[in-house]
């Protein structure tokens, strides 16, 4: 453990983007280590961190997983790790360079400030900050983020951003065993249990652009978990089960 700070990455077939990744995460002002967190894949991503490891000594940890077990279950591996080694600040990110890794500075500054206990990377907290995304996927998303929080309540307007910081304590009141969301629906329960457990989320304008290199993970059975789960969570909620 060099930092107090740990990024959390899932990947899944990001050889082409890893490396890099993981480098621009290196040279930021805001020193962080990083987890990766690796499905299975076949296009060689796990190697590609090894040698990142070797370029970074104990900066960079892997954990290998086989298969493709989901992203909400990479985090909350990566979350009880986190937890295990001590770190007080724990980002998520993505592999694919939507994400700036400079923005990593951004989020974990407005969490050890005090400004908030989950700084989240938003979208659409300052009108759309989206680029090269088809229509058809930003109305879908945009709609999906007006549905998600009209039925939760929940206080922000990218309730699915897989980009954000929180504090230690965020994690540690969170019942991780019952978070039972996968996929996109992952984020917006995380938001939830948080806001429902009494800390504070602030959104931080980011710019989020479309993958460089490789698929984009999105499908019909993500959608249709987070249309469903949104209910489960409001229902629990009512009922004080969370």
């Amino acid at each position: 453990m060099a930092s107090e700070t740990l990024v959390v990455v899932p990947t899944f077939n990001e050889s082409h983007n890893i490396s890099r990744i993981i480098d621009e995460l290196m040279a930021i002002e805001e020193s962080v280590d990083v987890l990766v967190i690796d499905d299975g894949s076949p296009d060689g991503t796990a190697d590609k961190v090894r040698a990142s490891m070797e370029k970074y000594e104990d900066r960079i940890s892997l954990i290998e997983r086989e298969g493709k077990q989901g992203l909400g279950t990479a985090y909350v591996r990566g979350f009880k790790y986190a937890i295990k080694k001590g770190y007080s600040y724990v980002c998520e990110m993505d592999a694919d360079f939507s994400h700036n890794p400079a923005d990593v500075d951004k989020l974990v500054q407005e969490v050890k400030s005090g400004n908030a206990d989950v700084a989240i990377g938003s979208r659409y907290s300052n009108g759309i900050s989206i680029i090269n995304w088809p229509l058809s996927r930003l109305i879908l998303s945009y709609c999906a983020n007006i549905y998600a929080r009209t039925i939760t309540g929940l206080p922000v307007f990218d309730t699915t951003a897989g980009f954000k910081c929180l504090r230690r304590e965020v994690i540690e009141n969170i019942d991780l065993e019952r978070i039972k969301s996968n996929g996109y629906a992952f984020q917006i329960e995380l938001h939830f249990r948080a806001w429902k457990a009494g800390f504070k989320l602030k959104e931080v304008s980011i710019v989020f652009r479309e993958r460089e290199e490789g698929v984009s993970k999105m499908s019909k059975a993500i959608v249709r978990e987070a249309i469903w789960r949104v209910w489960a969570l409001k229902f629990r909620s009512l009922f004080k089960v969370l």
